[in-house]
């Protein structure tokens, strides 16, 4: 006997009822877009004719007003992507949050900018970073210990240059924030310790190795309540592996400051020596939603300058590395070459990453804010006093059920 229509309906509407129940379930979770930003906002990009040394107190004082053109180019990109998390690296570091990132907040954020709807973050976190922070050591081995510069746990010229700022649209629990600030990079197992070919020795000697720090800014695990769901961001900016000899060491030491957060991430014996600077051991919390956000300096691919350290936290099998965020604009910069559509910086590389966590969260979208010249807010990236020589990279995702 046949099935009569009304039997074929009721079959069709039970095979699709769990695809419509599907979509309609990702249709109605919570969406939202999370950025990173090097926004260039240290004390040597603000030099004065003349001027061969940053001060310490420019940025405070650049924002104690509203009138800095390249800050406010910031704030308008930031006021058109509008992410509602977003890591701003190269922040200069300034305790007092009411002469620093509130006042960049309320001046400038706050403030329509070329007519670009304002935008709030009554969240945000601050912290020390290991930049300009001295050392008794003469860890470049020019002859001079100076505490500064190369001499420095993480090169700088004033403890705080290239900080680090996150703002949120949700709130962030201070409580159980993870800072990494302190660890040592002898603590590493299998660490990429640079040898001076020259002599074949260690680059640092054994009271140096045993007191140099691994982070050259600092690393952080970061929990934002997002309307009841958690997201950890963790965040850094490892050295650039250029600017140093034959020994590499910054090259090493960018590889292994990447390699902290795919050690973390990993978790159990491998994570064992990550101790935090609250004295908590251990690596991540599994089963939980992260994004990786930060100039990690780092292409993924090896070139005469990079390693391609970064491949460590793309191919992590914690990681959700397939979506590459692109730009037109990037394309144009440099006609021809496929990859350039990808660069994320003016010096022709990607280098500033949002890999989110393959649990709990689902990419819808992603790019660069890199206008093409035709684009009426091309200005706000034309050249490097615009606003920065990194662009803005952000994605768009909405968080999904966590596998338990």
């Amino acid at each position: 006997m046949k099935p009569s229509r009304l039997t074929s309906l009721k079959f069709t509407l039970l095979f699709l009822l769990p695809f419509i129940g599907m979509n309609t379930f990702a249709a109605t979770q919570k969406q939202l877009k999370i950025a990173t930003f090097n926004v260039s906002m240290e004390g040597s990009n603000y030099l004065e004719k003349g001027q061969k040394t940053p001060s310490a107190d420019k940025l405070q004082i650049l924002l104690q007003n509203d009138d800095n053109q390249q800050i406010r180019n910031i704030a308008e990109i930031l006021q058109r992507v509008r992410p509602d998390i977003v890591l701003l690296n190269e922040f200069d570091y300034i305790a007092d949050a009411d002469k620093g990132v509130k006042a960049f907040i309320q001046r400038y954020l706050n403030q329509s900018q070329n007519g670009a709807e304002p935008i709030d973050y009554p969240y945000f976190h601050i912290g020390p970073v290991n930049t300009g922070v001295p050392s008794p050591y003469d860890l470049d081995h020019d002859g001079v210990a100076s505490g500064v510069g190369g001499d420095a746990w993480g090169f700088g010229f004033y403890p705080g240059q290239y900080g680090m700022v996150v703002l949120s649209r949700y709130p962030i629990d201070d409580e159980h924030i993870r800072t990494f600030q302190q660890l040592k990079w002898s603590a590493m197992p299998n660490a990429q310790q640079p040898i001076d070919p020259a002599t074949n020795e260690p680059w640092y000697n054994t009271e140096q190795w045993q007191a140099l720090r691994l982070s050259s800014k600092a690393h952080w695990d970061i929990p934002v309540n997002v309307d009841g769901e958690w997201l950890h961001v963790l965040a850094a900016h490892p050295t650039p592996p250029v600017f140093d000899g034959p020994e590499d060491r910054n090259g090493k030491r960018n590889h292994d400051e990447i390699r902290l957060w795919a050690d973390y991430l990993t978790g159990g014996s491998t994570a064992a020596y990550i101790v935090d600077d609250q004295g908590h051991q251990g690596g991540f919390v599994q089963d939980a939603r992260f994004v990786l956000l930060g100039d990690m300096n780092s292409a993924p691919h090896a070139t005469a300058d990079q390693s391609g350290a970064v491949r460590q936290l793309i191919d992590h099998p914690l990681v959700n590395g397939s979506f590459v965020p692109m730009s037109q604009g990037g394309a144009e910069y440099v006609p021809n070459l496929e990859e350039s559509k990808t660069y994320t910086a003016s010096w022709k590389e990607r280098a500033d990453y949002v890999l989110p966590s393959k649990a709990g969260m689902q990419v819808l979208d992603g790019g660069v804010f890199w206008p093409e010249k035709a684009s009426p807010l091309y200005r706000l990236i034309k050249d490097r006093s615009a606003s920065s020589d990194h662009r803005l990279v952000w994605l768009s995702v909405a968080l999904t059920p966590l596998d338990k």
